[in-house]
């Protein structure tokens, strides 16, 4: 008999005298709670399968289900439950990766033909199975070689390629049944835990995300502690689908693809083009008031230029060439050269800065055919960009303005958001003291706000850490649009100078930064946001004018040019219909608010306004509606 000295965190140690002793073992004798809820356990801070064997002097931390580490084990054993019921429903399958991801979890499999959505009930069916059966997951270690040996008698090439690229001596092995999977764990103990679980939709995707690799078949599902979680997610999943821009959009005439046009690159039909319009108009006027100053750069620039910024080594895969009398040429992916030309074609003085730079610039970046997504990804877009040039003293307060800029934008919109510290990433220019610098700025801008803040390690931009701002929609879903990046490497890169107090030539620092991103995500997102009903400040139609008989439309016309002469964005329908067809259609297409002219608005010479909830507001003047429009607008409701 051994003495096992174990300690639940932040316990006192006791004593077991066992021949061995697992972590689940030890766990009941410490008595801790809800142990049929618990899928793992932290010894000594590392993340083990309740079936580990512990030594004396073990630190014992249980992960509970409903934890978020809890849900990640728990979504990646449901991916190997997933993927061992495709093994025995589609014979010759190849199984390559399937993590974890928010909310749930796919797997990606080579099949002779693409996975459909009505496969996905069989599959389901066959988890249900595997699931009742309580099979146990079992750990194995196992020498890198004699793994390969064995995936390559099962016909598994992935898995030998993974095994080769890990170049490690030994690979742990978890198997349930007779599924085996190459997986470095922890797990949960046995398939009988899943209790909540649903497979959502197929998508194709390239092994290892390279386009000349094969396509593979990808099916996503999602797994939560409870069934009341999994359909509490699962109306939110239906609600998303509704709000779906890809089919909102087209259908409320904002804008539209075309196949002979190109992947990737948006037409905005008139309504979607005064949408973007309001936007861009609202954004100009904000920076104005900031202090920011227009620019505005060419489509595209001389390769040597960018050789000499960093991006055609560091980003050259993501942007388009052209060449034009014998010269190469970069179509912009980016705006900072430009701006970090207007600064440097005179003298400044430490008294001109900090100089502002503010350009809707419209960029393109080679982004593949697979990851395209309606506006959210796309190959031409519209940056509300701007640079900031400044002394390092002023770096901090232009830091913290625009983050309280960001803040007062998404206020308006009614987001809230989290923000993230990205730190260098393994690929980028500049000295370690600069990001040193660059990176201690932001934190300490962050910091002095009293903001809280994620870490990001490695996903910053080639030439500079940023913050991100992730900011939550409706559906509670994240969305990345604003980012702040600090760079001290492009001003030294193309010589920006001025000139200090003391008369000598100084370096400035230089801020990238972005508040809503890009213009056609964010109109995106804002689409989803409020289930395409905009507020009126934002609708590109605020009022339709719908008359009961034709012996109103005279009227209806007055009422139509009188709201546009007072820059109400207004629209007629005097088509011969009913009114209650004129209505439902008005509402569908979420217009604010429809203004009813029948013999009583004519005889008054007024509007009786209806609100797309429904709701009838009484008879009024024309002069009535108008200020109200102008009220909501102006408080941007």
């Amino acid at each position: 008999m051994k003495t096992f000295l174990i300690t639940l965190k932040d316990s006192a140690p006791e004593q077991v005298e066992a021949e061995s002793l697992t972590a689940a073992e030890a766990l009941k004798h410490l008595s801790v709670g809800g142990l049929d809820r618990v899928v793992a356990v932290k010894v000594n801070g590392e993340l083990r399968d309740l079936s580990t064997d512990i030594e004396t002097g073990a630190e014992l931390e249980p992960v509970h289900m409903d934890t978020e580490e809890g849900l990640n084990i728990l979504r990646h054993s449901t991916s190997h439950v997933m993927a061992m019921a495709v093994r025995e429903l589609f014979p010759g399958v190849k199984v390559t990766i399937g993590p974890s991801i928010e909310y749930g979890f796919y797997y990606d499999f080579d099949f002779h033909r693409p996975f459909r959505e009505d496969d996905l009930p069989g599959i389901e069916e066959k988890m249900r199975e595997i699931i009742k059966a309580r099979l146990p997951f079992v750990r194995k270690e196992m020498p890198s070689q004699e793994a390969v040996e064995f995936f390559r008698a099962d016909h598994e090439d992935y898995k030998v390629e993974l095994i080769n690229d890990l170049g490690a001596d030994t690979v742990s092995l978890y198997t349930q049944g007779d599924f085996t999977d190459l997986c470095r764990g922890p797990h949960i103990p046995h398939t009988g835990m899943i209790k909540a679980f649903s497979l959502t939709r197929v998508a194709g995707a390239y092994w290892r995300g390279d386009e000349n690799r094969p396509m593979l078949s990808r099916i996503y599902g999602v797994a939560f502690a409870d069934k009341k979680a999994l359909k509490r997610y699962l109306n939110r999943l239906e609600e998303a689908k509704k709000r779906n821009h890809t089919r909102l959009g087209p259908r409320l005439g904002l804008f539209s693809t075309y196949e002979e046009i190109g992947a990737g690159m948006i037409v905005w039909h008139p309504k979607g083009a005064m949408l973007r319009h309001i936007l861009e108009e609202f954004e100009i006027s904000e920076h104005l008031k900031r202090g920011y100053d227009l620019a505005r750069g060419p489509q595209i620039l001389k390769t040597e230029l960018w050789k000499k910024s960093g991006h055609f080594e560091n980003y050259r895969e993501n942007m388009y060439f052209t060449e034009i009398d014998e010269q190469s040429y970069g179509i912009k992916p980016m705006n900072c050269l430009s701006h970090m030309l207007i600064y440097g074609s005179k003298m400044r003085s430490y008294r001109d800065l900090p100089k502002r730079y503010f350009e809707l610039g419209t960029v393109h970046r080679h982004e593949r055919s697979g990851v395209l997504n309606g506006l959210f990804r796309v190959r031409e877009f519209t940056q509300d960009d701007a640079h900031i040039i400044c002394t390092p003293e002023q770096l901090d307060q232009e830091i913290k303005g625009v983050l309280d800029f960001v803040k007062e934008m998404m206020d308006i919109f009614n987001f809230r958001y989290d923000l993230e510290i990205s730190t260098r990433p393994e690929k980028s220019i500049g000295t370690d003291q600069d990001w040193d610098m660059a990176t201690r700025a932001l934190i300490s801008a962050m910091d002095d706000n009293g903001l809280e803040y994620e870490i990001n390690e490695g996903d910053g931009a080639f030439y500079g850490p940023k913050i991100d701002v992730k900011l939550e929609d409706a559906l509670e879903r994240k969305w990345q649009c604003a980012t702040i990046q600090c760079d001290f490497t492009l001003p030294e890169k193309f010589d920006l100078t001025y000139i200090g107090s003391d008369g000598e030539k100084h370096r400035p620092v230089m801020i990238h930064r972005v508040i809503l991103g890009a213009i056609e995500r964010f109109i995106g997102v804002l689409i989803e946001h409020y289930a395409g009903a905009f507020p009126t400040w934002l609708s590109p139609v605020q009022a339709t004018v719908l008359t009961v008989t034709d012996r109103n439309i005279p009227h209806g016309r007055k009422i139509l040019d009188a709201l546009r002469s007072a820059g109400v964005r207004g629209e007629g329908d005097f088509r011969n219909e009913k009114l209650g067809l004129k209505v439902r259609e008005a509402q569908m297409n979420k217009v604010p608010y429809m203004l009813i002219v029948g013999d009583k608005e004519c005889d008054n010479n007024g509007v009786t306004p209806r609100q797309r909830n429904g709701q009838n507001l009484p008879l009024m003047s024309v002069e009535e509606f108008i200020d109200l429009i102008v009220e909501e607008s102006k408080q941007r409701r």
